[in-house]
């Protein structure tokens, strides 16, 4: 690094802990995605924006994430947008304080932290869904909504709002919006075959999370389902203890999978599914104007999100292009290979389907709802 890069940098460190020494962490972390941290005066314009922003707010909303700001790039879970179209379509009514990078926790944690109050709103699973209303875990199944368009065809549809909707907010939790990130993959580790039909994944150990569904979906499609606590996939992967995985390519990026892969293929089953969970007593507890704006914030957030998926994904899969990393996509015939051999049509799958959707009458009406095409557009892979 030459010297004015250095001099550079240590600027934005000096700005970024003078501010949030300071107590202003939020405007130490908008001034950084900004990008103006290096300039002591345009890092004291902003926070002074946020003070004056916050002072001014009626309402206080924290809202937590297990991304840094800077994710957005490669894995679209647009937090910055959100807390800015929050505070400008409530005309400055609340204030988004954020914390992101898993400063108040992940997943399940957030999901907690909400439910409970902590926290106003936060980021997680769909599957953190699960617990309180057992009909989300439907998202699961191989080829249901695999594909972007049938998440959001899903996640967007009336039968979903009266189905979904009402056990989360039995359970304290109100939807605020669904995140598209992209279809989980099939990654293969550093000197494996790429991946292409269900007969190329025979004898491959395929690390699988806890689920029962996609244990039994990696079997049906002839891979060894081989469970692997997510903290500890990377050396599994390494270490040859598992051949493949499957996150999602922007995943894979930020969790820095790049240098330990070599083929990702595009199967579409299952997608990697996100939402922003808001506290439901402490949004009815809002006035009508206030709840009308961050339901909209919620909407145009969701429209941001759709149209950001391509570039996210470009970007993804350009820095693990960098690494080595070959891609492939499949044609229809391709796919149809795929979902002959572990698609929800098979009757391996009616158990999950009466389970967890209560009745195959409840089922059919959200299969219709996952294939009839929503107002929403959104590429996929």
């Amino acid at each position: 690094m030459d010297k004015s890069k250095q001099e550079l940098a240590s600027a934005e460190r000096r700005n970024f802990l003078k501010l949030a020494g300071s107590g202003a962490f939020t405007a130490a972390i908008v001034a950084g995605a900004a990008g103006t941290l290096w300039s002591t005066e345009a890092a004291a314009q902003t926070a002074a924006e946020e003070r004056d922003r916050e002072k001014a707010a009626e309402h206080i909303m924290t809202l937590a994430t297990a991304y840094v700001l800077g994710a957005s790039r490669s894995y679209p879970i647009m937090q910055l947008d959100l807390k800015e179209n929050i505070q400008n379509m409530t005309n400055g009514k609340v204030y988004v304080k954020l914390a992101p990078g898993g400063q108040l926790g992940a997943g399940g944690a957030l999901a907690q932290a909400v439910q409970g109050g902590t926290i106003q709103c936060a980021q997680h699973s769909l599957a953190n869904f699960a617990p309180f209303a057992s009909v989300v875990d439907l998202i699961n199944l191989p080829y249901f909504c695999g594909s972007n368009q049938r998440f959001t065809n899903l996640t967007s549809s009336d039968a979903w709002k009266q189905e979904v909707d009402p056990k989360i907010a039995a359970s304290g939790f109100k939807a605020l919006m669904y995140i598209v990130i992209d279809p989980r993959v099939v990654a293969v580790r550093k000197g494996g075959n790429a991946i292409i039909t269900p007969g190329d994944m025979s004898g491959v150990k395929f690390r699988v999370p806890g689920s029962k569904m996609l244990q039994q979906y990696y079997g049906m499609v002839g891979a060894n389902p081989t469970p692997v606590a997510w903290g500890e996939t990377p050396s599994a992967i390494r270490q040859g203890v598992a051949d493949a995985l499957d996150p999602s390519v922007g995943a894979l990026h930020v969790f820095g999978f790049g240098e330990i892969l070599s083929h990702v293929t595009f199967t579409q089953a299952v997608p990697d599914s996100q939402v922003y969970s808001v506290n439901a007593e402490w949004f009815d507890g809002l006035p009508m104007d206030v709840k009308e704006g961050i339901e909209f914030a919620g909407e145009v957030t969701q429209h941001q999100n759709l149209s950001k998926v391509p570039s996210a994904r470009s970007y993804a899969m350009s820095q693990l292009i960098a690494n080595g990393v070959e891609f492939h996509s499949l044609s229809d015939d391709q796919l149809a290979e795929w979902q002959d051999a572990g698609g929800y049509q098979r009757s391996e799958w009616d158990g999950f389907k009466t389970e967890l959707a209560g009745s195959m009458d409840t089922f059919a009406k959200l299969e219709g709802a996952a294939g009839t095409r929503a107002k929403y557009y959104v590429h996929d892979a």
